[in-house]
């Protein structure tokens, strides 16, 4: 399955294309990925500007080597397409996907994927992203919803919130610490307070 042929450079030239790959353990590889990518690219007689490719890293980490690269390359316009194999090959999170085309979006960089037939300069493409953007987008107003609501009927049910205040501080307690010699942030880790509270306590009971 291939994404169809609407995508052009920003510059009427041939469009330059970032190829990323990955895999998530180091005994797999990432030939299988680059193969079909680099037939996709061929047949449409592209240029690589350069791949990417991540070796035994899982998709969920937060930061990739050669997904941070291609990131760096990306804001400093080197490039005028991404392309991947499949979008979990790509993002770690529904959440990332959207926020890394957005952002693709601003820096006038077209993003395909292979394997689900997306190519976000054209029409299908473009109007794919705008439903997953909204669905992304409905995700978080009903996370934001239940929490306002947990929070609603707690505060029905009489339950106090905010953070907890905790116990009185024994003031002789820690004078006598005080005393032994232990410092201000001892004596608040022991009580497991702030240092400033102990010091506040102290100057303000002599």
């Amino acid at each position: 399955m291939a994404a169809n042929d609407s995508t052009r450079s920003v510059t009427g030239t041939t469009p330059r294309i970032a190829v990323y790959a990955r895999v998530s353990t180091l005994g797999q590889s990432t030939d299988s990925q680059l193969l079909d990518l680099r037939r996709y690219v061929s047949e449409r007689q592209w240029h690589i500007f350069k791949e990417y490719c991540d070796n035994g890293i899982s998709g969920t980490k937060d930061s990739r080597p050669a997904l941070d690269e291609l990131m760096d390359a990306a804001r400093k316009r080197k490039f005028d397409v991404v392309l991947v194999w499949r979008f979990d090959r790509f993002a770690r999170s529904t959440k990332h996907l959207i926020l890394a085309l957005e952002e693709f979006r601003n820096l006038g960089i077209d993003f395909v994927s292979y394997q689900e037939n997306i190519d976000t300069s054209s029409p299908l493409g473009s109007a794919i992203f705008t439903i997953i953007s909204a669905v992304a987008q409905l995700e978080r107003d009903i996370i934001a919803e239940r929490v306002k609501s947990g929070l609603r009927r707690a505060k029905e049910n009489g339950k106090k919130l905010g953070r907890p205040r905790g116990t009185a501080l024994d003031v002789e307690k820690i004078r006598g610490l005080r005393k032994k010699g232990w410092s201000l942030k001892q004596i608040a880790k022991a009580l497991n307070t702030s240092k400033s509270s102990v010091a506040r306590l102290l100057k303000a009971v002599p």
